[in-house]
């Protein structure tokens, strides 16, 4: 039998992935003006409307009308024809004051260190399965849409395309877990009407798998659906209504190592739900490119209010070259893992969450926790 595994991502123009933006280019132009916003905006989009709803603390006056308009403008929903569109959209903004009794737990005050936004676990992971050190099989889902996605802004290679679209990448593993081949990919795309699916079939084959999937991970047996349901118009908020932190496991790891449950959308780096998570990852990879690992997965959990974290686990899943325990005591004594450690250390109050809400917040060296930067200390750490 087979040894599969599969993951999913979804497009900008996926109407989860629209509330995801948005959210975030609220927290980015808040953070704008003002570094210490406190920020938790959660938007919901559906056939001609937008809403922005959740708890602020800000300096910052941001005009939520035209900040929703260009996130989808953006995307590409600019025509009436989507029945949700940059111009004509309702947006409807119910953003009020954070509370007083957030604020008392998370702020720093005289001898108290600031705490944790919120309680919960988050989790880090890393493989050295793809030289992003993350997994294959969420690494080529990410990369399809991304390439779809350039296809469909800056060529006429396939002017049907609309801005919806999903993908999914199953990859075949051999005995030691390591990638053989691609095994199937599924590919659904928004287009317009009065496209034969056997030409958007053609296209994507030619167009989009050869660019992105290397020739030797396909063969003769490997599948390819594309819009297996046969049609693909209606589609965005109009098909589909859409929430922020909806897409989480396409948001992290694909459904590989684990996930908290916190989204991280809309939340300004106070809510350890996203600080946390970026630094647990920041961890695991500089983990497994010191060579400590083939494989790493770091939990951390808070209690809200409290600077340092309740607990460290640690989880090499064989591959380890010392032991889990002495791993979590080399990474304690190496990162400061407060909140305001992690935000100093990824400098997360600058602005640039915007481009973390789409196609992944791992996996892209052009942000903070994606640095390998600690490779030497956590490998000295450890002797």
């Amino acid at each position: 039998m087979k040894n599969l595994f599969t993951s999913e991502s979804v497009s900008e123009g996926h109407p989860d992935k629209v509330s995801d933006q948005i959210s975030d280019a609220i927290l980015d132009a808040m953070l704008t003006q003002d570094p210490d916003s406190r920020v938790a905006v959660e938007t919901l989009v559906t056939t001609g409307l937008a809403m922005v709803s959740g708890e602020v603390r800000t300096d910052a006056y941001v005009d939520i009308q035209e900040t929703v308009r260009k996130v989808i403008r953006d995307i590409g929903y600019t025509k009436a024809s989507y029945r949700f569109d940059a111009d004509s959209c309702g947006v409807i903004s119910a953003i009020h004051q954070q509370s007083e009794h957030i604020a008392m737990g998370v702020d720093a005050s005289g001898d108290k260190a600031q705490g944790a936004g919120d309680q919960g676990m988050m989790f880090g992971y890393a493989t050295t399965e793809t030289p992003a050190y993350m997994p294959m099989t969420l690494q080529y889902s990410h990369e399809l849409l991304k390439k779809l996605a350039h296809i469909r802004k800056n060529t006429t290679l396939m002017p049907y395309l609309a801005p919806d679209s999903k993908s999914q990448v199953t990859v075949e593993y051999d005995q030691n877990n390591q990638p053989r081949r691609v095994d199937t990919i599924v590919i659904s795309t928004q287009h317009d009407e009065g496209v034969d699916q056997a030409q958007i079939k053609a296209d994507v084959k030619e167009h989009l798998i050869s660019s992105v999937i290397p020739a030797e991970l396909m063969d003769a047996d490997t599948i390819l659906h594309v819009n297996p349901t046969g049609m693909f118009v209606i589609g965005g908020p109009h098909g589909d209504t859409g929430l922020t932190g909806r897409k989480i496991i396409v948001d992290t790891y694909g459904g590989r190592g684990a996930h908290g449950g916190g989204a991280f959308s809309g939340k300004d780096a106070s809510k350890v739900d996203r600080s946390a998570a970026y630094a647990t990852r920041h961890i695991a990879k500089n983990v497994v490119a010191a060579g400590l690992a083939q494989e790493c997965l770091v939990q951390v959990a808070y209690a809200i209010g409290v600077a340092d974290p309740v607990s460290i686990h640690v989880n090499t899943y064989g591959t380890g070259k010392v032991g889990n325990d002495k791993l979590a005591q080399a990474i304690m004594k190496v990162f400061d893992l407060t909140p305001a450690g992690i935000v100093s250390r990824l400098k997360l109050k600058t602005p640039g969450f915007l481009k973390t809400a789409a196609y992944g917040h791992f996996g892209r060296d052009e942000f903070t926790w994606e640095k390998l930067d600690y490779v030497d200390e956590i490998a000295n750490a450890v002797k």
